[in-house]
C-alpha cells in the first residue's frame, strides 16, 4: 500500500511539476526553468538527507559511472516535458509520457537491462498497453 500511495505522490508531482515549469519558461526560457528546477531539487533533497541521514555516502565509489548520469536524464525530462505541454496540453502530454514509460519499462523488464531480473510478460500486459494507447488515442479526438 505504502509503494501505491508514493507512485500517486510522484505521479501528482510530476504533473504539477511540468505545468510549474511551462509557466516559469514563458518567463525565462525552457532550459533555464529546467537549470531552476534542478537547483532546487537538489536543495530539498540535500536538506532531506542532512535531517534524516539514511545514505551512504562513502559507498558511492562502487556505484557504476554511467548511472551517476541519472540526474542528467532529469534536464532531458522537463525540456521535453514543458515543450509537449506548450504544444500539445497537459493532458496530452502526461498521457503520452506514461505510455512512454511504460513501454520502455517493459522493454528493461523483458531484457533484464540494468541487472535486474528478467520478467515474462503476457498477453494481458500488452493488451493493457495496446488500450491505454488506444485511450491516449481517442483522448485526442
Amino acid at each position: 500500500m505504502r509503494g501505491i500511495l508514493f507512485a500517486f505522490l510522484g505521479g501528482a508531482c510530476i504533473t504539477l511539476q511540468g505545468v510549474a515549469n511551462t509557466r516559469i519558461s514563458h518567463d525565462i526560457g525552457t532550459w533555464e526553468a529546467a537549470a531552476i528546477t534542478q537547483f532546487t531539487g537538489f536543495i530539498l533533497a540535500a536538506l532531506v538527507w542532512m535531517l534524516t541521514r539514511d545514505g551512504r555516502v562513502a559507498e558511492m565509489k562502487q556505484v557504476k559511472p554511467m548511472y551517476l548520469w541519472g540526474g542528467a536524464f532529469a534536464a532531458i525530462i522537463i525540456f521535453s516535458e514543458v515543450t509537449a505541454i506548450q504544444h500539445i496540453g497537459v493532458t496530452f502530454t502526461i498521457s503520452a509520457l506514461l505510455i512512454s514509460q511504460l513501454c520502455l519499462t517493459f522493454l528493461v523488464d523483458i531484457k533484464g537491462w540494468f541487472g535486474l531480473v528478467k520478467q515474462k510478460m503476457k498477453l494481458p500486459q500488452f493488451i493493457g498497453i495496446g488500450m491505454m494507447i488506444a485511450g491516449v488515442i481517442i483522448l485526442k479526438l
